[in-house]
């Protein structure tokens, strides 16, 4: 045995330490931890604003770049669903509609 095995055993323990200690960051102290009130404010928007950064670019990007034309399941799937959501704020209706308009357009249109 040549220790193949050492180093991704050594980044898979660093990971789950890493992993570990940023999510638990804020349950470790005793008493809350003190921040800003500007801090506090913002930080209720960063689930949107993560979220945000993940579906943008998927919604409106293809192999790296804008999309060029209109003619794309994703668009009218997006207003779809989110219509559906303005209408009814349910979160799974929400993806049924989107999924409904966005599978007959992309499988039997081949958008």
């Amino acid at each position: 045995m040549n220790g193949e095995w050492l180093e991704p055993l050594i980044a898979t323990l660093g990971l789950a330490v890493i992993t570990v200690v940023t999510r638990a960051f804020f349950m470790i102290p005793e008493r809350e931890l003190p921040m800003p009130d500007w801090l506090r404010r913002g930080l209720k928007y960063a689930p949107l604003a993560a979220l945000t950064a993940v579906i943008a670019p998927e919604l409106f990007m293809t192999q790296g770049a804008l999309m060029h034309t209109l003619q794309d399941a994703r668009l009218p799937a997006l207003a779809a669903a989110c219509g559906y959501y303005f209408w009814r704020r349910g979160i799974l209706g929400t993806i049924v509609v989107g999924m409904a308009v966005y599978l007959p357009l992309r499988i039997g249109l081949g958008w």
